[in-house]
C-alpha cells in the first residue's frame, strides 16, 4: 500500500512497485481512505509519506497497527525529519525511512527487505538500473 497526499507521487510509486514486484499495490492520497480499505487490502507493507493532511505518517501507522498489528512501514519524506524533531525510533513497526528523492530500485529493495517472513513478493526479472528518481 502507498499513502501520499500527492496523486502524481502515488501513481509514480505504485507504478514503480508494480513494475518491480509481483504483488498487488494499492495507492491512496488520503490516509482516512487507506484506513477504510485496510480490511479488503490487508497490506503487509505500507509506504507512507510523513507530511499529509488529515494525519501525519506516524499517526497513520498507529491507526493501522490498531487494526492490523503485523503490518510494517516505510516512511518517506522530502523533509529532514530529524531537524524537525520527529522521533521515529519509538515505533518498532517502522522498519525504514527513505528520504525523497529515491530511485524505484531503492523503494523495491526496501519493500522486499522489510516484508514479513515467509511471504515476500518476488522481484520481477528486470528492473531498469537507470530508472528515474522519484521527486521530492
Amino acid at each position: 500500500m502507498i499513502v501520499d497526499d500527492e496523486p502524481s507521487y502515488v501513481d509514480l510509486l505504485s507504478h514503480a512497485l508494480r513494475a518491480g514486484l509481483e504483488c498487488p499495490v494499492h495507492g491512496f492520497t488520503r490516509p482516512l481512505d487507506a484506513l477504510a480499505a485496510l480490511h479488503d487490502a490487508r497490506p503487509a507493507v505500507i509506504v507512507t509519506d510523513y507530511h499529509m493532511p488529515q494525519m501525519n505518517g506516524l499517526d497513520f501507522a498507529r491507526a493501522v497497527l490498531a487494526v492490523l498489528p503485523e503490518t510494517v512501514f516505510i516512511l518517506i519524506s522530502g523533509h529532514n525529519l530529524e531537524l524537525e524533531g520527529v522521533d521515529i525510533s519509538h515505533l518498532p513497526s517502522l522498519k525504514k525511512h527513505l528520504p525523497k528523492p529515491f530511485s524505484s530500485r531503492e523503494l523495491t529493495d526496501a519493500v522486499i527487505g522489510i516484508w514479513p517472513a515467509g511471504a515476500a513478493p518476488r522481484a520481477r526479472a528486470q528492473l531498469d538500473p537507470h530508472s528515474t528518481t522519484a521527486p521530492s
